[in-house]
């Protein structure tokens, strides 16, 4: 193997948040277990991650705690570090947008565009997203909202610098059609093409007035640098470009892999491809955009109630249990399912069940039998030789997988080879050859061949769960084990350890269910919190009174919201928009008579009038209508 290879592997860097979930986690736990599998496999490896620093909202977060936004960024940055390390994640550089070797790429790579032409002045007038650093044209809103994360986006009108995206179009299509695997998987490329270059690219507005938290652009020091634009450019930064070294640049530049969320595969499949062109260097060789972790369908997220920290996960089932599900959940290039009863069943089948159970009673029975020494086969039966097949042809198999970045089947081709050693147990049933002394030598060839299947798998098995293959090693003594020497056959003998350890304890799955059952329906209990008490005088002044919903319809442009004619007596109909359409059909509503609340102002609410309120009950996740079966026009006292 070459000693020359270069593997280039890069996280997108992350906005700074003290509230890390499960999900946050998945993009830099692959890439780690990718960089670590390169490094295995002979490639002189840089593995990438970093932090996203500037920005608006972190402005805007700093002003509300009272700080500067260094200030408030630090302790962050500390914690997500302390993330990594529990998921025993091994980057090569984590860097910052906010150091002093960023900043002076970044400014140098904005001169550099204006300086040849690919930067002008204009005026921006557009819908932005301030959560997501996001600007959107009118077309591309979704009910007036951010396509990507549904939230408000405001009006903004300012001077500004914009990038010629337009006039590297051709260029960049160009190139997409020799070079197709920059974009994966395919339906995210469809999905880009379709969305974005087919319409075709407007120029990028690539600077603010508005935004002071942010680098400073030189030839206008009124602007500062559109984040995405400083985000991106942290993979060569990171690398010494345009600085007096740039020994790494010159080594690890073009990137072999760019690993991103699909939210964010546009900025780096249009944005920072074009830049590239105009600043004249090689595109990375892949982008790959991968799904989510999803809870039910949808996003982890604190404010849906269904956030933990991973860090206990970490505490309570072992990091690499973490890794693993992590690793073999999100299908290829598609969303995964979280949820944390799914990965201790995935836990308890896979690690505890098929790996730790085939390591423990091996190494048991090489004590019983042989007192911890077993030496090499010498005697093979068409059985055995059936097996070490199947073990010899899993590198190749795995490698192409990994290759192709579909490391769920990776795994799976792993583990169909331990549950193969299980099943070569069952069929010579080593305890029977025990019985005959004559058997003896045909044992020691059976053990000998489970302890190198073991240890092959577990070597394939290494950059996923590293921790978990460091105790497998100890436990069979072949610390040396690598790619290098993972033939069937290449371990002379075996002297294992006297007591097997554990890899895996079984966690009790109903015991498991029971408790997040009621700890669910304690977070669900309404959290009952008094507002300032009022006279009756106040009371008094809200005027309730029973209407029966005479028709319904889902808001043209917003589907949380219902859309009635409601009768409240002496034939008078107020039309009533209300955010119950998750929890009550249209068609359910009509004929109700529901408590109205009749003397609250007229109101706007997304463009249409609304007279009134009805009346619910919340518990935090669920909202009924308060119903009543007196006349029409009655009043509530």
């Amino acid at each position: 193997m070459s000693e020359n290879k270069t593997y280039y592997i890069t996280t997108p860097i992350y906005y700074p948040s003290d509230n890390f979930h499960i999900g946050h986690c998945y993009t830099t736990v692959t890439a780690d277990a990718l960089a670590r599998y390169k490094k295995l496999k002979g490639y002189d490896v840089y593995f990438l991650t970093g932090s996203d620093e500037h920005g608006q909202k972190i402005e805007d977060r700093a002003k509300k705690a009272g700080c500067t936004p260094k200030e408030f960024i630090d302790p962050i940055i500390d914690n997500a570090k302390d993330l990594w390390k529990s998921l025993d994640i091994n980057y090569d550089k984590f860097i910052r947008t906010t150091d002093e070797e960023h900043v002076a790429c970044v400014q140098k790579i904005m001169q550099k565009l204006y300086d040849q032409g690919d930067i002008y002045k204009g005026a921006y007038e557009g819908w932005y997203c301030t959560p997501c650093e996001s600007f959107w044209t009118e077309s591309q809103l979704v009910d007036g909202k951010c396509p990507d994360c549904g939230r408000e986006v405001k009006l903004m009108k300012e001077d500004a610098y914009f990038l010629k995206l337009s006039k590297y179009q051709p260029q960049l299509e160009a190139y997409l059609k020799e070079h197709p695997e920059l974009m994966q998987p395919e339906t995210r490329y469809n999905e880009m093409y379709n969305n974005f270059l087919k319409p075709g690219l407007k120029d990028l507005c690539v600077s603010r007035t508005s935004v002071k938290w942010g680098i400073p652009v030189t030839f206008d020091p009124e602007q500062t640098v559109y984040v995405w634009v400083d985000a991106l450019s942290n993979y060569i930064s990171a690398l010494g470009y345009l600085s007096d070294d740039d020994s790494l640049f010159q080594k690890y530049w073009p990137a072999n892999l760019h690993l991103v969320g699909k939210e964010i595969f546009r900025f780096h499949t249009i944005i920072w491809p074009i830049m590239l062109m105009a600043l004249n260097i090689p595109l990375p060789q892949k982008v790959y955009g991968h799904g989510w972790l999803t809870i039910g369908g949808g996003k982890i997220s604190k404010s849906k109630g269904n956030y933990k920290d991973p860090r206990e996960f970490v505490k309570d089932y072992g990091v690499d249990a973490v890794r693993y599900f992590l690793l073999s959940e999100v299908p290829f290039g598609s969303d995964g399912n979280f949820s944390e009863l799914l990965m201790v069943e995935r836990r308890n089948s896979d690690l505890c069940n098929v790996l730790g159970n085939l390591v423990n009673r091996t190494i048991s029975m090489a004590n019983k039998y042989f007192g911890g020494t077993v030496s090499k086969n010498v005697n093979l039966t068409d059985l055995d030789k059936e097996v070490i097949a199947y073990l010899e042809a899993m590198d190749k198999e795995v490698d192409e997988k990994v290759e192709a970045l579909n490391i769920p089947n990776a795994l799976s081709l792993i583990f169909d080879r331990l549950q193969r050693l299980n099943k070569y147990i069952d069929e010579t049933e080593p305890w029977k050859l025990a019985k005959d002394e004559a058997s003896l030598p045909r044992l020691n060839d059976v053990l000998y061949t489970i302890l190198e299947g073991v240890r092959l798998c577990a070597v394939e098995l290494e950059a996923f769960i590293p921790s978990t293959v460091a105790n497998i090693y100890r436990q069979l003594n072949v610390e040396g084990s690598s790619f290098a020497n993972n033939q069937f056959g290449n371990t002379d003998s075996y002297k294992v350890v006297e007591k097997p350890e554990i890899l895996f304890a079984r966690i009790d799955e109903k015991e498991l269910a029971k408790k997040l059952e009621e700890a669910e329906k304690e977070a669900a209990a309404p959290v009952i919190e008094h507002l300032p008490e009022i006279g009756i005088e106040d009371f008094a002044k809200v005027e309730m009174t029973v209407g029966e919903v005479k028709e319904s319809k889902k808001h043209e442009k917003a589907d949380k919201l219902l859309v009635s004619k409601i009768d409240i007596g002496n034939g008078e109909i107020r039309q009533i928009v209300s955010g119950i359409a998750e929890h009550v059909k249209p068609e359910e509503f009509v004929g109700k008579k529901v408590i109205v609340v009749t003397n609250l102002k007229p109101v706007k609410i997304r463009g249409v009038d609304s007279e009134g309120m009805v009346v619910c009950a919340e518990n935090g996740k669920e909202i009924e209508v308060i119903t009543s079966s007196l006349p029409v026009g009655s009043k509530l006292r």
